[in-house]
């Protein structure tokens, strides 16, 4: 009977609220006159049935005013339960005065001994009720996933509430703070995390929900460190920022992030560095539906251009890229102008046409082709788009008379072993060679690592392997590499754009290093399955080493030389590296481009080979029309 009540139409139910609250009121105003007078049958005649009326009737007009009504008993929050004790309040006042003006012989006493009393009789039913339907919550488990909540703060709490209705039902908690050890929320016990093992072997959970609040990666990483040889699956709740946005519900939890398993906490910017080459500037971002180049449209938009130009060659990812913008300024009401130009980098007087036409002040150059393996087997266009588009968009900047040039660059570029490095390296010195040639466009290169998430990084494809039972696919058993998020990245670029003097090459600091073979075995582990290799046969998931790829390195490095210095932030320094002069450059620009012009593979690479980037190789050339036109014996050009 009770959970058909509980599972009625709202109307009903707040009907019982109704009629509940209406003989409460009576009951309390005959407890409260039958305390103070000491007897069960205290004097009650005409005037005292008035001031009943006028205070049943008011109080009610209060509590439905208050939004008393509209409260669902079983998420009675505290705000609830100060907004019963706010009417309760407000019906003993009315109390009062209803015995004034209807001339009632009741003791001035007794509205506030019917205060407590109805306080009791309104409030303790509601707190009995919420406690039934989680009691009944709890004892329904059949079809329910058990989970256990690590973290019983408030985000835990939350949770715990958030899936009462879901299809989860929480076994246990768990929690670093000892305080809490043996003590419940909502009739759930409170654990240490050295009873983990236990508490798996007694529930069987099938999740482990991390509701760790705004604690930071260095603590979320720990916490990961713990969990890890459980090999049970963990997932996280959305950021806080989501669910405060609407974006997202707390309920809807998700695979964790890569970022919580490095451990990296970024570092709060300098909003000094971040506006002064955007804030009421005409911006553009070549490259700007790339994954790097979207975040820095993303980011640059947040500091208030006049303008932002978005320059892209594919048109899907331009027009997303736009949608996307727009949306979060109509949203947000800023009034920041969007331009789509489609366009290639390559093309020198579409770009000076463009920067000429808005006045552009400030361009960060993102559009490269960065994916190692395809720049190996299509030579000409790598040195074409990275060396020769970064050239051209250089040279019509000078001529618009841009004043900040912001190269993207990669680590790859130090001592590169393949073509994509060298291009990138080549990429720095045509600027470092322009910033000697002219002053009035200053040219700043920032270098960095792997981002999280951009197009061809491990992480998702690791996601997608384990999702799909695997094998996951490592190429070499010692390869490591830097990580960093996208926003950091992009956020860090920004700011080091702004310290350049020209030709100013920045580099930013990765952190600590991630062997890739751990980072596959973490996620493994933590999607709640074994790896299977000669030890656990039984396991779920192969990893299988592939082999380096063409040009790929063990590991990556950052700085050529150890002629480095700090600079005003944290994670930003200056290295100082050689460079050419402009007529060496140009020398070395006109020799690529003929060789390119002339799709003469084998020079090209011999030419990128004696260049002063520090390329060594002894891969053959991959270029694929090279070779299949070699084969066949086909004339070259």
């Amino acid at each position: 009977m009770i959970r058909t009540l509980f599972e009625s139409p709202r109307q009903i139910k707040r009907s019982v609220s109704v009629v509940f609250d209406v003989a409460s009121i009576s009951v309390a105003l005959y407890l409260a006159m039958c305390l103070r007078l000491g007897t069960l049958v205290p004097p009650i005649g005409q005037h005292e049935l008035a001031m009943l009326a006028i205070t049943t009737l008011l109080s009610l007009v209060i509590f439905i005013r208050m939004g008393m009504y509209r409260a669902i008993l079983r998420y009675l929050s505290a705000q609830a339960i100060i907004t019963v004790a706010v009417c309760v309040c407000a019906s003993g006042l009315v109390l009062a005065l209803a015995s004034f003006f209807t001339h009632s012989s009741t003791p001035r006493s007794v509205p506030l001994i019917y205060t407590l009393v109805l306080l009791v009789l309104i409030g303790v039913p509601r707190m009995l009720v919420r406690s039934i339907v989680l009691m009944l919550n709890n004892a329904d488990t059949e079809g329910k996933l058990p989970v256990i909540i690590y973290g019983a703060g408030n985000t835990g709490h939350q949770l715990l509430s958030a899936l009462s209705t879901s299809n989860y039902s929480v076994k246990a908690f768990v929690d670093d703070n000892s305080r809490l050890h043996k003590t419940t929320i909502s009739g759930v016990k409170i654990h240490s995390p050295n009873n983990l093992t236990k508490l798996i072997k007694q529930h069987a959970p099938k999740k482990i929900l991390l509701a760790l609040g705004n604690a930071n990666n260095a603590s979320k990483s720990r916490v990961l460190k713990l969990l890890e040889p459980l090999a049970i699956e963990v997932q996280t709740i959305p950021a806080v920022a989501d669910i405060l946005s609407g974006k997202t519900r707390i309920e809807n939890v998700k695979d964790v992030e890569i970022e919580d398993l490095l451990g990296r906490d970024p570092v709060q910017p300098n909003p000094k560095l971040l506006d002064a080459c955007i804030k009421n500037k005409v911006v553009m971002v070549t490259g700007a539906g790339g994954s790097i180049g979207s975040e820095l449209c993303r980011q640059i938009i947040k500091h208030a251009p006049k303008t932002l130009i978005l320059f892209e060659l594919n048109e899907f990812a331009l027009y997303s890229i736009e949608k996307e913008l727009c949306s979060n300024l109509f949203k947000t009401g800023q009034p920041v102008e969007i331009v789509a130009l489609l366009g290639s980098v390559q093309n020198e007087l579409r770009l000076v046409m463009a920067m000429q036409a808005y006045d552009v002040q400030t361009v960060y150059h993102a559009a490269a082709y960065k994916h190692v393996p395809l720049v190996e087997h299509n030579i000409v266009e790598g040195v074409n788009n990275n060396v020769m588009g970064t050239w051209h968009c250089a040279e019509a900047s000078i001529k618009a008379n841009v004043e900040s040039f912001v190269l993207i660059s990669t680590d790859k570029a130090v001592r590169p072993t393949n073509i994509m490095g060298t291009t990138k390296r080549l990429a720095e010195l045509v600027l470092q060679g322009l910033a000697q040639r002219q002053t009035k466009t200053r040219f700043t290169m920032v270098r960095f690592g792997n981002v999280l998430g951009s197009s061809g990084s491990v992480v998702p494809l690791f996601r997608q392997q384990i999702k799909e039972g695997g094998p996951v696919t490592v190429t070499h058993p010692e390869i490591i590499r830097y990580f960093m998020t996208i926003p950091e990245a992009a956020e860090l670029v920004i700011q080091a754009g702004s310290m350049g003097k020209g030709g100013d090459v920045f580099v930013l600091d990765m952190g600590e290093p991630v062997k890739i073979v751990d980072l596959a075995r973490r996620m493994i582990h933590l999607s709640g399955l074994e790896i299977k290799d000669e030890k656990h046969s039984n396991g779920d998931i192969e990893i299988q080493f592939s082999g380096l790829r063409p040009g790929e390195k063990l590991f990556e490095e950052l700085l050529i030389g150890d002629n480095v210095s700090g600079t005003e932030h944290a994670r930003i320094m200056r290295a100082q590296e050689h460079s050419l002069s402009w007529l060496e450059t140009e020398s070395l620009i006109v020799e690529l481009k003929r060789a390119c012009d002339s799709y003469k593979c084998d020079l090209l690479k011999e030419l990128l080979l004696h260049a002063p980037t520090g390329y060594s190789s002894t891969e053959k050339l991959r270029d694929a029309i090279w070779i299949k036109r070699t084969k066949m014996k086909l004339k070259l050009i």
